[in-house]
């Protein structure tokens, strides 16, 4: 049993998981399904009553079942990857990550996981910035996935593979989005957040 842990902690290639995705893609196109995760939360509303408020949450939440089961998959499969699966190893991050980190204000030291202690610890999430740039945050991604009518997943994934223009528009402007939070504004809002 330790062999075959020892065996599938170890990283994998990416192309497992670009394989793993295509073949979803193709059993979801043959099911007549879309992907996408954002339309969690409108069935999750939906179990939670609030079709009696709005015609929007008026769906039948069974037929997405499938998706919710997805959804709690990836939550567990992130939690056994990161304490059944750990590598030990510390990450390699580049000597110019760690660098640029410095130079927005996050001393990373090396092996010290995926995600800045100055960021992610709970003593910093209760911080009312951090409240405050959790909550827009959370705000603009509901927003423009609702705007987007779905989110990343759904849009480069599932529409792209259904060769659908809108998709095609959409994922152009997450990339450009992406781009302008992670190099222009970003940088200006660490500081704060990492105090």
């Amino acid at each position: 049993m330790q062999a075959i842990l020892d065996f599938i902690s170890q990283p994998w290639h990416w192309s497992v998981s670009g394989f793993l995705i295509a073949v979803t893609m193709l059993v979801l196109l043959l099911l007549g399904k879309e992907f996408g995760v954002s339309s969690n939360l409108r069935t999750m509303c939906t179990l939670a009553g609030a079709g009696r408020s709005s015609d929007f949450f008026r769906i039948d939440w069974r037929a997405q079942t499938w998706n919710l089961v997805f959804a709690g998959g990836a939550v567990l499969g992130g939690f056994i990857a990161t304490t059944v699966l750990a590598n030990p190893e510390p990450v390699a991050i580049s000597a110019e990550t760690t660098g640029y980190l410095h130079s927005v204000g996050i001393s990373y030291p090396d092996g010290a996981g995926f995600v800045p202690a100055e960021l992610y610890d709970m003593e910093r999430l209760l911080r009312p910035a951090n409240w405050l740039f959790l909550v827009v945050g959370g705000f603009l991604i509901g927003f423009g996935a609702r705007w987007a009518g779905g989110c990343t997943s759904g849009h480069a994934i599932s529409g792209l593979a259904n060769l659908q223009l809108p998709s095609l528009v959409a994922v152009i402007g997450f990339f450009i989005g992406g781009l302008v939070m992670t190099w222009l504004i970003l940088p200006s809002l660490l500081p704060y957040l990492s105090q």
